[in-house]
């Protein structure tokens, strides 16, 4: 169904690339199918170009007419003078699927002709090796087929949820953010670990492959993370040492206000751009 459908990226950034990436290994949509730009990065182009296989052109070289999905990877504060180049290019009939943090549907569909159809989208740089937390939340004038076209899209790099809108900053805290979080809890794990005196690259495959199989042991086992944290630790033991020092600095208070505080973020980009 989507070897007919044509995607074009604008804004090559990480987001842009990781999704690509997705899109690439699953061989759904055909290499020659998929176009990035940018506003003026040419190298950039060409190593796509060169890494995937795909097209890549500058905004004045695309075939607007000839695209179905155009998915908006530039900064939020590029969001309106991309919006108003592109007002006169496409048709109702094209998708937009924004992965702009803090940009609503409403946002664009405002400064775009009536009828078009907008998508928001959260993916997160997970997309890359296909296990993505991506985060959809539909426009005022998307029709259902679209819509399921979309998500076959976005599973081609991740698990996809729709979200109602509303809630789409506080999915940007957890989901579009959060790899962040765990890169930083590695960090900090791998620190401790070569402070201690084992070598870097041993104490980094300890850390990852301990946080792989707490995940798979959450998304396997028919028991809580409250629960499987009960399981692990025994009273007066290494465990809850390690977890009293986590509560004594603060750890899951800080972890919560990480959440809250991109989510916050999110809202207020939106907000610097009215």
């Amino acid at each position: 169904m989507l070897q007919n459908e044509k995607v074009a990226f604008l804004g090559a950034g990480s987001m842009a690339e990781a999704m690509i990436s997705g899109l690439i290994y699953t061989k759904k949509i055909p290499n020659s199918h998929i176009i990035v730009s940018n506003q003026s990065n040419m190298e950039r182009l060409r190593t796509l170009e060169d890494r995937y296989g795909i097209r890549g052109d500058t905004k004045d070289d695309i075939n607007f007419s000839e695209i179905d999905f155009f998915v908006l990877a530039m900064k939020p504060k590029d969001a309106e003078s991309a919006l108003t180049f592109l007002k006169n290019k496409i048709k109702p009939n094209q998708v937009i699927l924004s992965v702009m943090a803090g940009i609503t549907t409403a946002f664009i569909e405002e400064r775009l002709n009536e009828g078009q159809q907008v998508i928001r989208v959260m993916p997160n740089t997970s997309s890359m090796v296909r296990e993505s937390a991506t985060g959809v939340s539909t426009g005022s004038n998307v029709e259902m087929d679209k819509v399921m076209i979309v998500k076959q899209i976005l599973e081609c790099f991740g698990e996809v949820y729709f979200i109602e809108e509303e809630k789409m900053d506080l999915f940007t805290g957890i989901a579009g953010s959060g790899p962040a979080y765990f890169y930083y809890l590695i960090e900090q794990i791998e620190r401790a670990a070569v402070d201690g005196g084992i070598e870097e690259e041993t104490a980094r495959k300890i850390s990852v492959q301990t946080m792989l199989g707490a995940s798979k042991m959450i998304m396997e086992r028919d028991e809580s993370p409250t629960k499987l944290r009960e399981n692990v630790t025994s009273p007066n033991g290494t465990t809850q040492a390690g977890l009293d020092a986590l509560q004594k600095f603060g750890g899951g208070k800080a972890i919560k206000q990480a959440v809250k505080t991109a989510a916050k973020r999110s809202k207020e980009i939106n907000k610097e751009y009215l």
